[in-house]
């Protein structure tokens, strides 16, 4: 396998992917099959940074494939969540720019119309360069809060999906007679079988962590919302499937496939935190002292108002900052010391209680007719070798012998629940 692999450095933000001409040429001889997962994965984002590399590179690596004389098949990994924040079914199903349709084609009779502006990407991307190029100080900050911003405009709740949405969408008007394909994942966990149980990476915001350590005993959110959440090796094994079955067939159509379990084998918030609470009892973690932390179930706040109140009280109670606490008397430096820790830590649960809530709300169900189909159509050998049967899922077991265990391992580097 190492003979067949060569390794080459490009950039989806630049002309070409930033390849010389003569890689370039030797690649444009050789290659069939492109599969393009580059993306900015935080949900606020600076809006220029996540529209050249989540809008334009797929655009770009698109273009690249063109200049393969030999391809098959070009795949592109998205989002189920480039379907907005509608309520309802959503279908497999690409979407369009013709206006007042760029949306309306992804979802069942059922979902929730919500009157939005149309979306003209070219518009957003001349947005966004203006913008950038006309502020100065605090360009970071600004530009975040305006990706935000035109994603709440056009019916996203993030930058993030957002971006990826309009990425579809040049990938469609652009891609002429190529054969493509379009994954799209829900939340994608630790994974459940390949390379082995509970591997995971890159974890940006581990709440079950934070809730294990006792730092997030309660969270803004329906305890009765779907988790949609499915294991990473299951997702790798359906674009290897539908790679080999789309670029076989080398018809010049364009496939979405779902890769979620909100309709297929769902679960709740609380069913997640009810499991997570059994294990962390059961297995607590340690603090920096060795010591067992003892955790209580999860408490779901209704608004961002009762969660902000919440999780100051519960900040500056582990703090030592209670209003009866002699602290600043006898030093006031470290009293001060101790409150500006404090607010950075209450910041950082909000920003990421700001970036969740939608999720933690969220009335969306993913279809998927077309994976099952995939599954179908497999032997029953290569459904055992390329397993991503989400109905298999048995979340108990999958939260508390796999997810967790694998965050508790690979995260936070503390010994398994066996050893202690």
């Amino acid at each position: 396998m190492m003979s067949k692999l060569v390794p080459v450095c490009g950039d989806v933000c630049s002309a070409n992917l930033g390849i010389d001409a003569d890689t370039t040429n030797e690649i444009a001889k050789e290659i069939d099959v492109i599969i393009n997962s580059a993306a900015k994965t935080t949900w606020d984002t600076r809006y220029d940074v996540a529209i050249n590399i989540n809008t334009k590179g797929p655009a770009r690596v698109l273009e690249f494939g063109k200049k393969c004389k030999k391809l098959r098949l070009f795949l592109h990994v998205s989002s189920a969540y480039v379907n907005g924040t509608r309520q309802g079914v959503f279908f497999e199903k690409p979407f369009c720019l013709e206006p007042r349709t760029a949306r309306r084609d992804t979802i069942t009779s059922k979902a929730q119309e919500i009157s939005v502006p149309f979306l003209d990407i070219d518009a957003e991307i001349k947005l966004a360069s203006v913008a950038v190029e006309s502020i100065g100080r605090n360009a970071d900050r600004i530009m975040r809060e305006l990706g935000m911003e035109r994603a709440r405009i056009h019916g996203w709740c993030s930058t993030y999906e957002m971006t990826k949405a309009m990425g579809e969408m040049l990938i469609d008007s652009m891609r002429s007679s190529i054969p493509t394909v379009i994954i799209r994942p829900s939340l994608i966990e630790s994974t459940y079988r390949e390379p082995f149980p509970g591997w995971i990476q890159g974890y940006k915001v581990p709440i079950l962590a934070a809730y294990g350590q006792c730092q997030l005993p309660g969270f803004v959110g329906d305890p009765d919302t779907i988790a949609d959440t499915v294991p990473m090796d299951m997702v790798v094994n359906a674009t290897l499937t539908a790679l080999a079955k789309h670029g076989i067939d080398g018809k010049p159509e364009l496939h979405v496939y779902h890769v979620a379990t909100s309709v297929a084998n769902p679960h709740s918030f609380k069913d997640a935190f009810n499991y997570a609470y059994d294990y962390f009892s059961s297995s607590p973690l340690l603090d920096s002292k060795g010591k067992k932390i003892a955790i209580r179930p999860m408490k779901f706040l209704a608004s961002m108002d009762s969660f902000t109140d919440f999780i100051k009280n519960e900040v500056a109670q582990r703090s030592g900052l209670t209003p009866d606490d002699n602290v600043y008397m006898s030093d006031p430096k470290r009293y001060l010391r101790m409150q500006l820790a404090c607010f950075k830590t209450v910041h950082r649960f909000m920003r990421i209680a700001n970036l969740y809530k939608a999720y933690m709300f969220y009335k969306g169900r993913f279809d998927v007719t077309n994976t099952k189909r995939l599954i179908e159509d497999m032997s029953i050998e290569e459904r055992k070798r390329f397993n991503f049967d989400i109905e298999s899922i048995n979340w108990e077991h999958y939260i508390k012998s796999v997810h967790i265990p694998g965050v508790r391992k690979h995260l936070l580097r503390q010994p398994p629940a066996s050893k202690l």
